[in-house]
């Protein structure tokens, strides 16, 4: 007998954010749309100054340590690069993240702490989706502080000389690293259940150091009050 796979959950309130996040992205002149089936996808040209990437970069050198991997299987080669939690009320980081929050019209506190990622050569995070999994054991903690992961935003701080693309192999894009550029996507489906779609990599590096900073945003408050 073949077993029958349950259906994602669907949830009003992501399918909420989805479209008021979609319909300000969309009416954003500086903002571009994804020609993507089946996901949300957006981006910014320059949405970060030569300086602020700079400023960002050697953050992430001067505080990074080896990437963890929120998972309940245990395979150090999954995700192999640097990461740096950056205080979001040191004044070189306030109004980035301010910026990204209002970018998407979200709550600064629904936010996660904005993470810096180095990846030097050889370096990789292989296909994962930033959605929460409910079958996982940390789903109960992750739904105590914000619940599930909607939006992500994503920057390049650097260009890359080869390598490091972030890739969606199941959607079907893949974007370079670009100084400054800012990439968005809703992780959940217009009904709010998880986008499967939305599955990607980052991949390896093959010649220069890649420097990005991601923000996950949470379905409610992520901050403790």
């Amino acid at each position: 007998m073949f077993s029958r796979r349950k259906a994602p959950a669907t949830s009003t309130l992501r399918q909420q954010i989805g479209a008021r996040v979609a319909a300000r992205l969309d009416a954003d002149p500086a903002v571009v749309r994804a020609e993507v089936t089946g996901a949300q996808v957006y981006y910014r040209l320059d949405f970060l100054d030569a300086a602020q990437c700079d400023t960002l970069i050697a953050m992430i050198d001067a505080n990074r340590r080896p990437s963890s991997l929120l998972s309940d299987r245990n395979d150090p080669g999954f995700r192999t690069s640097d990461s740096c939690d950056m205080n979001r009320y040191a004044p070189e980081v306030q109004p980035i993240d301010e910026a990204i929050a209002a970018l998407l019209g979200m709550a600064p506190d629904y936010g996660e702490t904005l993470q810096g990622q180095r990846y030097a050569p050889g370096q990789h995070f292989r296909a994962h989706h930033d959605y929460f999994h409910d079958t996982e054991s940390y789903w109960q903690q992750m739904q105590a502080s914000g619940g599930q992961r909607t939006w992500t935003t994503m920057i390049y701080l650097n260009d890359v000389a080869d390598g490091g693309a972030t890739w969606f192999p199941q959607a079907g894009f893949k974007v370079a690293p670009r100084r400054g550029l800012l990439l968005a996507w809703n992780n959940m489906n217009p009904d709010g259940s998880p986008n499967e779609l939305t599955l990607h990599e980052g991949t390896a590096v093959v010649e220069g150091t890649k420097y990005i900073v991601t923000k996950w945003f949470r379905e409610r408050s992520w901050l403790k009050r």
